[in-house]
């Protein structure tokens, strides 16, 4: 079959009752020679054991910490319990279609066995590539169907200067009037440097995110996509409040002396330090309540800032820039709830330029 690591010839040696099965045996080795597939010698590896060399030798290289963090968890989790046993080359449709049950009987949601397939049809689809296995049989297994989740509706303009006003009594006032106004993402403002930021042409540019992984703790990370890239115009008012901000972030640093922690963060700790995704929750959920606005989800702010946007009239391919989303499907379905409004305004439009405005 070739040469083995350590340069000696590679024999293969297969048995069976008849002499026929013998000989389809040897042809099927050859052929696997002659196209230089070579599977290592032995017994065939259990599901358990390529899943964990995919993790370690593959998925390792090729995808981001957070991604490969979730998918050793998975794996610990329900993978490895539920099908790690079974050979990888005797892996059937119906072991998978029997651990999705047993993951929806324990009460998990359709999105997370969906998490599981995904996970486990990626490894299998490396083992099918390398001639590992004959198959991915998770191409033969219909995934559950997850449904779209429902949009919470955002905060109004009135609930959004009710939020802004309640922050200026804190510390760190600016990260919810830039939250609420431009629609970073929790991570890209956590992770905001001044560097990224140009006060004076009203300018600011998204170029990482801070995330916590396990065993690395918090780290930094450029943006997945292309269009997550992005440099946002201020609101001019916006520009005023950061100038605010960092001179009283400038009087922290001094006050903090040797124990400030330079990391250039635009929001950060009284020492420098950055800010905990868990803490900046909990401050988000405090400042509802001072303001007596209704329980919405931290990302509402970020849906709060594309409505607000919509609303008054701005292009969705502009929002679209504006939010950093791949495809202006992402925008036009997240936000559907704004475009019948819209689109009575567009026809109002319409019906100006062609007959003239209505009478009175």
């Amino acid at each position: 079959m070739g040469k083995k690591e350590n340069g000696r010839r590679d024999r293969r040696h297969v048995s069976g009752a008849r002499r026929t099965d013998v000989v389809a045996k040897v042809r099927v080795l050859e052929a696997k020679r002659d196209a230089g597939i070579t599977e290592a010698a032995g017994r065939a590896p259990t599901v358990g054991d390529w899943l964990d060399h995919w993790l370690d030798n593959i998925a390792a290289r090729r995808v981001r910490a957070r991604t490969l963090e979730s998918y050793r968890s998975t794996v610990r989790l329900h993978l490895h319990p539920g099908i790690g046993h079974h050979r990888l080359d005797r892996l059937q449709p119906d072991h998978l279609e029997r651990l999705y049950g047993a993951l929806a009987d324990k009460g998990l949601s359709p999105a997370s066995i969906l998490r599981v397939h995904r996970v486990i049809s990626r490894a299998l689809r490396v083992a099918s590539q390398r001639g590992t296995v004959a198959r991915n049989v998770a191409t033969l297994v219909d995934p559950p169907t997850v449904k779209r989740p429902q949009t919470a509706l955002p905060l109004n303009a009135d609930e959004a200067r009710r939020v802004m006003a309640a922050a200026q009594a804190h510390r760190n006032a600016a990260r919810w009037t830039v939250a609420l106004a431009v629609g970073l993402r929790q991570s890209e403002a956590l992770g905001l440097r001044w560097a990224d930021v140009n006060l004076d042409n009203g300018t600011l540019t998204v170029r990482r995110g801070l995330h916590r992984v396990g065993g690395q703790g918090l780290i930094y990370e450029e943006p997945k996509a292309d269009r997550s890239r992005r440099t946002l115009a201020l609101p001019e008012q916006l520009v005023g409040a950061l100038r605010a901000h960092r001179a009283t972030q400038l009087e922290e640093r001094v006050t903090a002396g040797s124990l400030w922690e330079d990391s250039d963060l635009v929001f950060a700790q009284a020492n420098g330090r950055p800010i905990e995704r868990k803490s900046d929750w909990h401050n988000w959920k405090a400042l509802l309540r001072e303001a007596g606005v209704r329980e919405v989800r931290l990302h509402d702010g970020r849906h709060t800032a594309a409505t607000l946007l919509l609303s008054e009239g701005v292009h969705p391919r502009v929002v679209m820039e504006v939010l950093g989303h791949a495809q202006m499907r992402t925008t036009t379905d997240t936000y559907s709830h704004v475009m019948p409004a819209l689109g009575r305004d567009a026809a109002d439009r319409m019906g100006n330029a062609l007959w003239g405005p209505p009478a009175p």
